[in-house]
């Protein structure tokens, strides 16, 4: 079987994460759909090898956490036992991000609970090599999860928000306006001026954008739990890597000190291969 080149994965992965679906892709590409789904497997793994193994040691000082929401299959009101069996139904995205360099920390694909933020933060916390502030949304979850993974050795606030009544009681997609916040001292001695969550609920915006799997109303969404987080894999691996942060005008890897450079799609694509074009890459100390 003829494999791909280089350059037509990147073209294939460069659809992808700007917000492209799968038959999208295809279309404009050329590219079987069966063969982009197997580009899609192999990268997404490669991705988040290559992520838990260099995003580590960071020295961060602030980090807003938050989840979003998303669905396998179809919505779990809409989902059969045995789909839900299968991986359907309602899916949450955990990320972190560094509130300076804008690197996502970490991020994690799975349900809403207790076990998840536990193992979330847990997975924050060793990755970071000093003391920060944390800022949540009030998720009640996060409370014992931010113990159990920082004991005390972490300043935490939580930033509630109120709202009001709709506009459109019978809009399903237009929450009520915001008419107030709502801050918590959960732990330790967080500075006022610094409990935000605005930049992590820009990325939730970014990767609605971004992914056509979580863009709201399409048909774009995923089939397959596993595809899923893989194309989180890779587009976080993008978003840290390959795209140049419009305020910083470096990637938020650079800027966090974990490249010297602005990684091409193809650098990134090469990781999937056994011997990737990376093995002679520095990266910055």
């Amino acid at each position: 079987m003829n494999r791909l080149s280089t350059a037509k994965r990147a073209q294939v992965v460069t659809a992808l994460v700007e917000g492209n679906s799968i038959r999208a892709t295809s279309r404009m590409t050329g590219v079987a759909k069966g063969t982009i789904l197997s580009l899609l497997a192999d990268l997404g793994e490669a991705c988040a090898t290559y992520h838990d193994e260099i995003v580590r040691g960071l020295t961060t000082r602030r980090i807003q956490a938050d989840e979003v929401w998303s669905f396998v299959g179809a919505k779990m009101k809409n989902a059969t036992e045995e789909k839900v069996a299968a991986g359907w139904g309602d899916v949450w995205t955990w990320t972190a991000i560094d509130a300076d360099t804008k690197l996502i920390v970490s991020y994690l694909v799975g349900q809403r609970g207790a076990d998840w933020a536990k193992a979330f933060l847990e997975d924050v916390a060793s990755r970071v090599s000093n003391r920060i502030q944390l800022t949540t949304d009030g998720h009640h979850v996060y409370v014992d999860a931010v113990e159990s993974a920082f004991g005390a050795d972490v300043d935490y606030a939580m930033l509630i928000k109120l709202y009001g009544a709709p506009v459109n009681p019978e809009s399903r997609y237009s929450p009520g306006e915001v008419i107030g916040t709502e801050t918590k001292i959960r732990c330790g001695r967080p500075d006022p001026k610094h409990i935000s969550t605005s930049y992590v609920e820009r990325q939730n915006l970014t990767m609605r954008m971004s992914m056509r799997r979580f863009t709201r109303l399409t048909n774009g969404f995923s089939r397959k739990p596993e595809n899923h987080e893989h194309m989180l894999a890779i587009y976080f691996m993008y978003y840290n890597f390959c795209r140049v942060h419009q305020t910083l005008r470096v990637t938020p890897a650079m800027e966090a000190g974990l490249a010297d450079h602005v990684w091409s799609v193809e650098e990134m694509v090469s990781l999937a291969e056994p011997k990737s074009i990376l093995d002679g890459f520095t990266l910055a100390a």
